[in-house]
């Protein structure tokens, strides 16, 4: 670090050729002053002398005043640079938005030079500060500038809107941002892509960080019934028609993208397709860490994550299992129970665990199913092991895999019979919202209002026993 001396501590240098050069002309004027009194005195004009030589006195007083300001003894002052760490001042007029508002704003502006600046000027005169910037070219011409903005706080959405119109921008869509978003585009992405290489139930939910608020649909190749499914016909490259983007899912059928109040880009649809790529090329694959717990009985089971690869134990359980509990589950006829295990199992639909004994027989599954903007939670126990608190521990995990997965909140669908699910949610100890139509209840827990308590999620495994 530098020490700068200020300028009134600076010593002054001593400039001896100014001081000769006053002296000089001391001895001239005392000189010149004396011939002019002998004139004065002697001289027949003397009055016109006194005239002149009163002007040529002001005119040399007023030269030596302007060559002393013009060659000052003081040094010139330093520059005005800001030392190190400190803050600009703001421009005259500028409000400064520290502490304001985030906002992500997406706007079109014509594609010719100076079009930028006159959008970035009118956000400068209400005081907003941009952070970042994307650009993306448009096929039909013009470009779609995408921004992160820090607003002062009382500058509501509405002028914020009428300053971009007044600046050129078009088609303007704006809402609220957070901190999350303060993360550069490319990194974010890198993010994504490693999330979906570690897991492909990842897949829908990094789709759904990448393009914003929207709707994504995972449609099978074939229905239920084995025939071909009419929505899952996408050719290799995909579709981009306006708000509805459509890829071919790696593992069979098709994904559709739905935003109705943003047209996607063509930048945008790029990147979606290299992240349907990366999960075609990485193959199907689930995390394989476990954890053995032990119930209050004593038992020890051991809750991993489960895949197609189970698909064969999985109908075992469903063979063990009475009517009244699949029918309980999956709210159909019982015969139709064994086709849904392909499609809850896929992890293209979302995440399921599964609950071994210790002589490897599967017993309970705990669903976590991404069902467009919701997510929905499902468990089935076998009848021997229900009520011994193995459903408790798959939902509470299930809750807990949802809130890293960014969900708002989740629901259950059941029957108002059904009092180990709704004990096994009420023990979460988060806000529930209750719905009856025709025997159905559903169940929603609202994630964001209050945080998972494990400690009193286990207390509720040991005294519900579910």
């Amino acid at each position: 670090m530098t020490d700068r001396t200020p300028a009134s501590a600076r010593p002054t240098r001593h400039h001896w050729r100014r001081d000769l050069v006053e002296l000089a002309a001391l001895f001239t004027a005392v000189a010149v002053a004396d011939a002019l009194a002998n004139l004065v005195v002697h001289g027949p004009d003397g009055p016109v002398l006194l005239v002149a030589s009163a002007v040529a006195l002001l005119a040399a007083s007023g030269f030596h005043m302007w060559w002393a300001r013009r060659h000052s003894h003081a040094p010139p002052p330093p520059p005005t640079t800001p030392a190190a760490g400190a803050a600009r001042a703001p421009a005259a007029g500028r409000r400064t938005p520290a502490g304001g508002t985030l906002w992500r704003m997406r706007t079109t502006v014509r594609d010719e030079p100076g079009s930028l600046a006159a959008l970035c000027g009118a956000l400068a005169r209400h005081g907003v500060d941009i952070l970042t910037l994307q650009t993306h070219p448009l096929a039909e011409g013009g470009t779609a500038d995408e921004f992160l903005l820090r607003a002062p706080q009382e500058l509501p959405a509405a002028e914020l809107t009428r300053a971009v119109a007044s600046g050129g921008g078009r088609r303007t869509w704006l809402e609220r941002a957070d901190a999350h978003d303060l993360v550069d585009t490319p990194t974010r992405v890198l993010g994504l892509a490693t999330r979906t290489a570690l897991d492909a139930a990842e897949l829908p939910l990094a789709l759904r960080q990448l393009l914003g608020r929207c709707t994504i649909h995972s449609i099978p190749a074939t229905t239920l019934s084995g025939r071909p499914h009419a929505g899952a016909d996408t050719p290799v490259e995909g579709v981009l028609e306006e708000t509805v983007m459509r890829l071919r899912d790696p593992s069979g059928g098709a994904i559709t993208i739905e935003r109705p109040h943003l047209p996607f880009t063509p930048t945008e649809f790029a990147r979606a397709r290299a992240l349907v790529e990366l999960d075609a090329r990485l193959g199907p694959r689930v995390p394989r860490s476990q954890d053995v717990l032990t119930l209050p009985e004593g038992n020890a089971i051991t809750v991993r994550r489960a895949d197609t690869t189970d698909l064969d134990a999985a109908r075992a359980m469903h063979d063990r299992c009475s009517e009244r509990t699949l029918a309980l589950r999956y709210h159909g006829p019982v015969s139709d129970a064994d086709r849904y295990l392909g499609h809850l199992l896929s992890p293209r639909y979302g995440r399921t665990l599964a609950a071994w004994t210790a002589s490897g027989r599967l017993v309970a599954l705990g669903h976590l199913l991404w069902d467009g903007d919701e997510t929905e939670v499902a468990l089935l126990i076998e009848d021997a092991w229900q009520r011994r608190g193995i459903g408790s521990e798959l939902l509470r995990r299930l809750i807990e895999m949802a809130g890293e997965a960014g969900c708002d909140s989740v629901y259950a669908v059941t029957r108002a019979a059904n009092t180990g699910m709704v004990a096994a949610m009420r023990g979460l100890g988060l806000p529930l919202d209750y719905q009856i139509e025709e025997g159905t209840l559903v169940i929603t827990a609202r994630l964001e209002a209050a945080p998972v308590d494990p400690d009193r999620a286990r207390q509720e495994v040991r005294t519900e026993r579910w």
